[in-house]
């Protein structure tokens, strides 16, 4: 049964979880040619480490998981109560809200709502104008690309949008030297207003990706009257165009917005606010969403999905995804992501053998069916299955072999056990990755200590490159450029593993540069055989978007970007 409308905010603060950030914990000494201080709160995280051990493993099923997609809870022919507050329980803490410098997943649910891009993706992946009128119009051999830019939209604070504006929010995505967009664009030459509704890009040589880059952060644009009061501090008050238009933040706490009545299409939008709410704990956003404390929550653990789906007051959506979770090894990340690679000294950093060996000792078939009872997919490269430039190579995996391993750190002349400490996100379903990780590649010659950290707090590490090994993961792009280039490319504005090949560099470039699909699936699969020989990412597996929400509320999607939407949100009357 249905449950009846809440359009009230709802919920007490005590329900959601509000972590310390824990600092960087240290690196053992020797290993690295950075070092810090075991700090306070590094202990803390070690006292955390200490209750992995009670983790508990997924129970193997007798039945494999009913992954059949489920992209949207349709309005349909239900009856819309206006108005209302939706609160969202955030899995995660969203970084900066600042499209030029964000790289968290959380921060794009966030912008969905306030910060429209010039495209998007819908629930089949293809590429829809949302800013934009309609689909770039190439010239000059691919090396003029013209986009048409709609009239009849503000930003929040007034603003018109026009070229002008969208031309001022790609060039601080080339020009901030902080920015993570600029390698996501391409190698542009230039970027004018042709009129008040046209963009053209010139760019050095063509650039496939660039649609399916503008579908994400690159194509938020920002209002020009903010950038130029606000500058660097923009992300802490965003005005964007959208359904809904920022509030205020409380720091590890809540974001909270409301509907722009300046909003082009406002009366299409049902909701009077919105606020996302930070809870860590994934048990914990599941009672509360059970409760209807909160009326959707992202990233459900596949502990819980099976009890979700089935209450009858409850919808799970499920969709696979672009992206990736994988171990990321640092091999030359010293002065901070971005910079020069500078080679690290430790034998995993400068001895690609022990890269290798250590991909070798992990069983990812068995890791997923462990540790996620099969929801999740195995991954072994950054392009996913559906992808149109899927090949063999981008699906072919590091054969897992311990005893090849072993032999491997043999030759290497390393003392085995050998030692790698993994930084992970402190939550239960990283935690017990991380231990059928340990336990994995013990078999292999290796002993990793893990090391939970605050989910933030571990962008940041993961940025000043203070890691030897660490587990992230990327929420994907529909072009497998947005997967690749910005984590492999030297240079890149992710590549926190400070890797540089530059056969691969040169593969990555001639696969933007070509318009032919078969032609970039076989230059993207040459890229991940030779990754896969260095090793610098140790591709795992791929999640599967579970987001549960209550039914009380619909027009909630979630995509294979793997951004939960709320624009289209509202609550609706009982069935």
């Amino acid at each position: 049964m249905a449950r009846p409308p809440r359009p009230t905010r709802a919920a007490s603060a005590t329900r959601a979880a509000s972590p310390s950030r824990a600092a960087t914990p240290s690196v053992p000494a020797g290993r690295r040619r950075l070092r810090r201080a075991l700090s306070l709160p590094a202990l803390a995280a070690a006292a955390t480490l200490a209750l992995t051990a009670c983790v508990p493993q997924q129970p193997a099923g007798t039945n494999p998981p009913d992954k059949t997609d489920v992209t949207t809870a349709p309005i349909g022919d239900k009856t819309i109560v206006e108005g209302g507050d939706l609160v969202m329980a955030l899995s995660a803490e969203p970084d900066a809200l600042d499209p030029t410098t964000s790289s968290s997943l959380y921060t794009r649910y966030v912008m969905e709502t306030v910060c429209q891009k010039l495209y998007d993706i819908d629930a089949e992946g293809d590429l829809v104008p949302l800013l934009a009128t309609e689909l770039p119009t190439l010239s000059d051999g691919g090396l003029t690309v013209d986009i048409p830019v709609r009239t009849d939209a503000v930003f929040a604070d007034g603003t018109p949008l026009d070229a002008e504006a969208v031309v001022t929010t790609l060039r601080r995505h080339l020009d901030k030297p902080d920015s993570s967009r600029a390698s996501e664009l391409g190698p542009v030459t230039g970027v004018e207003a042709l009129d008040d509704d046209t963009v053209r890009l010139t760019y050095e040589r063509p650039f496939a990706p660039l649609t399916a880059a503008l579908a994400d952060r690159a194509g938020m644009i920002m209002s020009p009257t903010a950038l130029e009061a606000e500058g660097d501090d923009f992300g802490d008050a965003p005005v964007c165009v959208g359904p809904f238009k920022f509030v205020d933040r409380v720091p590890q706490t809540s974001i909270s917005v409301e509907r722009d009545p300046l909003y082009y299409d406002a009366e299409d939008v049902h909701l009077d606010t919105i606020t996302y709410r930070i809870i860590t704990d994934a048990s914990i956003r599941a009672a509360n969403v059970r409760a209807g404390d909160v009326q959707v929550a992202d990233s459900m653990s596949t502990m819980d999905v099976d009890s979700l789906m089935a209450d009858d007051g409850l919808t799970v959506l499920q969709v696979g995804s672009f992206g990736y979770q994988g171990l990321t090894v640092n091999i030359g990340n010293q002065d901070g992501v971005g910079t020069d690679p500078v080679q690290i000294d430790t034998p995993l950093a400068s001895d690609v053998r022990i890269r290798q060996a250590l991909a070798m000792s992990i069983d990812r078939d068995s890791l997923v069916q462990s540790v996620f009872g099969g929801w999740n997919d195995t991954a072994c490269s950054p392009i996913p299955p559906s992808s149109p430039f899927v090949t063999p190579a981008s699906e072919a995996c590091p054969a897992y072999d311990p005893e090849g391993a072993k032999r491997l750190l043999d030759e290497a002349g390393v003392t085995t056990p050998y030692e790698i400490e993994m930084q992970v996100s402190n939550n239960a379903d990283t935690l017990r990755l991380a231990q059928a990780l340990q336990a994995q590649v013990a078999d292999g010659g290796f002993r990793l200590s893990i090391t939970p950290v605050e989910y933030s707090t571990l962008l940041d590490v993961q940025s000043r490159g203070d890691f030897d090994a660490l587990q992230l993961g990327w929420s994907g792009r529909v072009d497998p450029n947005g997967n690749m280039v910005n984590f492999l490319r030297t240079g890149g504005g992710n590549n926190y593993s400070g890797y540089s090949n530059p056969r691969v560099d040169e593969l990555l470039a001639d696969a933007a540069a070509s318009i032919d699909v078969d032609e970039r699936a076989a230059l993207y699969g040459e890229a991940v055989t030779q990754v896969q020989e260095d090793e610098p990412l140790i591709y795992l597996y791929r999640t599967r978007s579970l987001t549960a929400l209550t039914n009380e509320v619909a027009g909630v999607s979630t995509y294979a970007d793997g951004v939960v939407r709320l624009s289209d949100a509202a609550f609706v009357e009982g069935e």
